[in-house]
């Protein structure tokens, strides 16, 4: 048997009572889990199917190639936040969504799994800027952050600042907003008005589209937009 530390990114329900999960694991990355008659009706173990859960998920540990790991077991793990506020939820699903997308090559990596402990932790303490921050910290995990320097604007093709203006959605303001979190100790100290937030997230799904190959925009971003708008 062997057990994984795995975050709930995604599940689809699969027959009447059994879902594939999608999850990025502290011991092996992105990992895919059937759970089998988790649906059913005196399985328990349903609610545990919210995004970004912490999950303990045991598996056999012989598992077949091209065959999807079957789960034995599953618990909640000891650190799990309740999100019952709806703006908080949202934030979650969209955060969720965006891993999902980004993160179904990765493997193994320490420092992105606490970084994902660390944006469940600031939201559940109502910072609702956090999605943002990590977004930003995933662009420098993922080593295509921009460089600091000190020229106004922002080349989000080259990631550099210039002197001259290449992009009509990085302005002035925008660039400095960049600049505010490649020189923050603590990005998730940065609070933002909400027309920076916007303006920010919009930012940044840019600045994604340009360096992660085949990114689209997470479909949740409409909900996370109406209910902070």
């Amino acid at each position: 048997m062997q057990v994984q530390n795995c975050f709930l990114l995604s599940y689809v329900k699969y027959g009447d009572n059994d879902a594939v999960l999608h999850c990025f694991s502290a011991e092996n990355g992105f990992q895919s889990f059937f759970a089998k008659g988790i649906y059913a009706a005196k399985n328990k173990k349903k609610p545990y199917l919210f995004p970004l859960n912490l999950l303990s998920i045991t598996i056999t540990k012989t598992v077949a190639e091209n065959s999807i790991a079957r789960i034995s077991k599953i618990e909640l793990a000891p650190n799990h936040y309740d999100f019952e506020e709806v703006s908080l939820n949202s934030i979650v699903f969209f955060t969720a969504d965006f891993l999902h997308q980004v993160l179904r090559e990765e493997g193994k990596n320490h420092l992105l799994f606490t970084e994902i402990e660390a944006v469940r932790k600031e939201i559940s303490l109502k910072n609702y800027d956090a999605y943002l921050v990590f977004i930003f910290k995933f662009l420098i995990i993922s080593g295509v952050a921009p460089l600091k320097g000190d020229q106004k604007f922002l080349n989000p093709e080259s990631g550099l600042f210039e002197d001259e203006i290449s992009h009509l959605f990085f302005n002035e303001t925008i660039s400095m907003l960049w600049k505010r979190f490649l020189n923050a100790d603590n990005g998730y100290e940065i609070r933002l008005k909400r027309s920076e937030r916007s303006a920010f997230l919009d930012s940044l799904m840019i600045y994604c589209q340009i360096h992660i190959t085949g990114f689209y925009t997470p479909n949740s971003l409409a909900v996370v937009r109406q209910i902070f708008e």
